[in-house]
């Protein structure tokens, strides 16, 4: 994790003062992009930042033409790079494999030949954000037509690693907010915000992972007492470990005097799944629903397209995370599990409706079913599937 490391405290003690201290907006924007810009080069170095600023350059100049028809075509390119970068090997070897041997070898040949060892740092990040970008100004939005202005947006440091995943406006006003005045209350605020990021990150999500860590080869020998609360500590360590991370970058952000969006709201307080969507990894879950659910027909074609609108959604937003089947399955998990959880009342006759009017006046009684459905999917977000469903199957034996 980049926030913990030794370089990143030394750049935030030196970063932050000055910061500070420096009087006027202008001083400060300068201030924020040069350490913004440092802190890109030096944790992605030369081969991760120059793709970054061609993809930025070309959505920044297309982005002021207005042109709906060129903003398409730059998402496209944007997409491209991401399917490059982070799938081509997955594409190459797994899918194209899959349907024929040799195509896949001869794919994966040419991709070997041409990507570089890693993808540039947060392309996921950029290229999502760059999208938003690039789609609300097609849709009749105010581009940020002062260069210093994008670039902010673009390579923020509290969020440039692992997001929460930006909207430009809201990021806009906030930025000119903070660089007109940071007060007390905002660095204290914060500051709090940050040693709970790093309580999650340090105290909670590493030992949860050295626990994990030490008890998952002996899995299928655990107990069963052992093996739910070990399927617990799953959900509660990349609960920790990401919330923390959103703490930490808001905290930053909120140092320097600028608010980005909250990204977790005590998810595993949801009573429904639509309600734990809502709650987790919120802005990454409104991104999938503003910017692939809705823009595929969303529900308005019926239900067999709304079906499948979410499916497709649910399966991108698996594949977001990494490029191998069980974080597809995982979406997909969340996908069907969505579509049940919104259809149940009218497709079910008059159970549905019966079990509809229940949780409507008992809410709660829907904790149980959606903790338990988000737990199992964490063995598909974690473990191969064959790994995942001989887990499934120990805790469901109880034996």
């Amino acid at each position: 994790m980049i926030f913990t490391s030794h370089w990143f405290l030394l750049f935030a003690a030196a970063f932050f003062p000055v910061y500070w201290l420096v009087w006027h907006p202008w001083l400060r924007r300068v201030v924020l992009i040069t350490a913004c810009g440092w802190f890109h080069w030096h944790y992605a170095g030369p081969a991760g930042v120059l793709p970054i600023i061609f993809l930025g350059v070309v959505t920044y100049l297309v982005a002021l033409s207005r042109r709906p028809w060129w903003c398409h075509a730059a998402i496209a390119l944007n997409v491209a790079a991401l399917a490059f970068y982070k799938y081509a090997v997955f594409l190459s070897a797994d899918v194209l494999g899959a349907l024929h041997a040799g195509w896949g070898v001869a794919a994966l040949a040419r991709v070997e030949a041409w990507k570089p060892a890693a993808p540039p740092l947060a392309i996921s990040f950029f290229v999502f954000e760059f999208v938003h970008y690039l789609m609300e100004i097609g849709r009749g939005g105010q581009p940020l037509r002062r260069p210093d202005q994008f670039t902010l947006f673009a390579i923020f440091f509290p969020t440039l690693v692992a997001g929460p995943i930006k909207r430009y406006r809201q990021f806009s006003d906030s930025l000119d907010t903070g660089l007109k005045s940071v007060g007390l209350a905002d660095i204290a605020a914060g500051a709090q915000r940050v040693a709970l990021g790093f309580f999650k990150k340090l105290v909670l999500a590493d030992n949860l992972t050295a626990m994990i860590s030490t008890y998952q080869g002996q899995f299928a020998a655990l107990t069963p007492a052992q093996a739910w609360l070990f399927l617990a500590a799953l959900g509660l360590r990349i609960l920790f470990d990401f919330s923390g991370y959103s703490d930490i970058a808001i905290g930053l952000a909120r140092v320097a005097g600028i608010r980005i969006p909250e990204n977790f709201n005590f998810p595993y307080l949801a009573v429904s799944l639509r309600d734990f969507w809502s709650r987790w990894h919120i802005s990454l879950s409104t991104w999938i629903r503003d910017y692939v659910y809705i823009p595929l027909g969303g529900n308005r074609h019926g239900r067999g397209r709304q079906v499948l609108n979410a499916i497709i959604a649910f399966g991108l937003c698996g594949l977001w995370h990494g490029a191998a089947w069980h974080f597809v399955l995982w979406g997909l998990w969340h996908g069907f599990g969505l579509v049940i959880n919104t259809s149940y009342a009218t497709q079910f006759g008059h159970t549905g409706v019966w079990l509809a009017g229940l949780l409507k006046r008992w809410p709660a009684l829907g904790w149980l079913p959606t903790t338990l459905f988000v737990g199992f999917g964490w063995l598909l977000f974690f473990y191969e599937p064959a790994q995942a469903w001989a887990m499934t199957l120990k805790l469901l034996s109880f034996r």
